[in-house]
C-alpha cells in the first residue's frame, strides 16, 4: 500500500501495518549509551531509553516549510488498522529495532532490558496523529502501559476535544490567518480550526502544552503569540528553535534556525507578556520551558 519512493525516504523507519510508522529517536539510542537524555526527561520526568515514539497516520494536511520529515506521505488509507493491532505491532516494530544494540558492548544492558518495555509513548513522529479516527482508543491503550504525549497541529479540533493523553500539545508556527498559510502550507486554510483546539485546550483535564516553533527571521515575533498564549490557557509553553535538518533544507537557510540565546531572548518576552514563567532550558536542544 505504502509506495516505493515513500519507502524509500521513510529509511529508517520501522512500517506497521498500513499507515503507522516506529522509529527510536536519537535520545532514546544516547540514554542507551548513557550520553545524555532529552529534554522530556529533564523537564517532565520521563526516561528517555522507556519511550516509544510512533503516529499512527503517516498522512499530514500540512506542509510545514520548517518540517524536516519527508512531505510527500499517504494521500489515501484504504481501511483502517484497530488501536489494537498498531499499539501491539508498534510494540513489536520497536523491539526489533533496538535487536541491533544488543551486540554493542557501550549500551547500559539494564537500560536495553527496560526498553523493551516502554512505558512512555511519544504519538509525534511524523504525519497528523489525529487524522487517525481510533486514537482516542489508542491513547486508552498506551495508557495502560505508560503516559502518552501526543503532538498535534491543531487542525482537527474535534479529535482535540476526544482525546485525554498524559500530556497534549498543539504546536504553532503561525499567529494568524496569513502566517499560516504562508508557513504551513495547508490543503486548506485551518485557520479558524486551530483556533477553534487553542480554545478546546484551555479546557481539557490532561496535562496541556503549546509548542511555538520558532524560525529565525520567519515568525521570531513573540508579541505575535501572546494573544494564542493566552486564549490556550496551557500548562506549559515549551518555545523551541527550528533546526536545520532533513527536508527542511530544501525550503529554508541556515540563517533561519535561532541560537539558543534567541529562543531564551523569545521566551523572556513571552513570560513579560503573559506571565508564565521561565522554569527550564535545554540548551543542547535549544527549547525554554515556561509555567504559569
Amino acid at each position: 500500500m505504502i509506495p516505493k519512493k515513500l519507502l524509500k525516504d521513510l529509511k529508517g523507519y520501522a512500517i506497521v501495518g498500513r499507515h503507522s510508522a516506529v522509529k527510536p529517536c536519537f535520545w532514546l539510542k544516547k540514554s542507551l549509551k548513557d550520553e545524555g537524555v532529552c529534554y522530556k526527561q529533564k523537564f517532565y520526568g520521563i526516561q528517555s531509553h522507556r519511550c516509544l515514539q510512533m503516529t499512527p497516520a503517516l498522512i499530514c494536511n500540512q506542509h510545514c516549510v520548517h518540517c524536516w520529515r519527508p512531505l510527500e506521505l499517504l494521500r489515501d488509507v484504504e481501511g483502517w488498522d484497530s488501536p489494537e493491532f498498531i499499539a501491539e505491532e508498534s510494540i513489536k516494530a520497536h523491539r526489533k529495532q533496538l535487536s541491533g544494540f544488543w551486540g554493542n558492548p557501550d549500551v547500559n544492558r539494564r537500560k536495553l532490558e527496560e526498553a523493551q518495555n516502554p512505558n512512555q509513548f511519544a504519538v509525534s513522529l511524523i504525519g497528523e496523529p489525529t487524522l487517525y479516527p481510533y486514537l482516542p482508543e489508542l491513547v486508552d491503550i498506551y495508557k495502560k502501559w505508560g503516559s502518552v504525549f501526543v503532538v498535534s497541529n491543531g487542525t482537527n479540533p474535534e479529535m482535540i476535544e476526544k482525546i485525554e493523553p498524559t500530556q497534549l500539545y498543539v504546536s504553532l508556527t503561525a499567529w494568524d490567518s496569513e502566517s499560516h498559510i504562508k508557513l504551513n502550507r495547508p490543503i486548506k486554510n485551518f485557520w479558524e480550526n486551530i483556533l477553534k483546539s487553542l480554545k478546546i485546550l484551555a479546557n481539557k483535564d490532561c496535562r496541556t502544552v503549546l509548542r511555538i516553533t520558532v524560525i529565525k527571521g520567519y515568525n521570531d515575533f513573540p508579541e505575535k503569540f501572546a494573544p494564542l498564549v493566552n486564549l490556550a490557557q496551557p500548562d506549559f509553553i515549551e518555545v523551541k528553535a527550528y533546526m536545520y535538518l532533513g527536508y527542511s533544507r530544501l525550503r529554508l537557510p541556515r540563517e533561519a534556525m535561532p541560537e539558543h540565546s534567541d529562543v531564551k531572548t523569545f521566551a523572556e518576552e513571552i513570560s513579560k507578556l503573559t506571565g508564565y514563567q521561565i522554569k527550564n532550558e535545554s540548551v543542547v536542544s535549544r527549547v525554554v520551558l515556561l509555567e504559569r
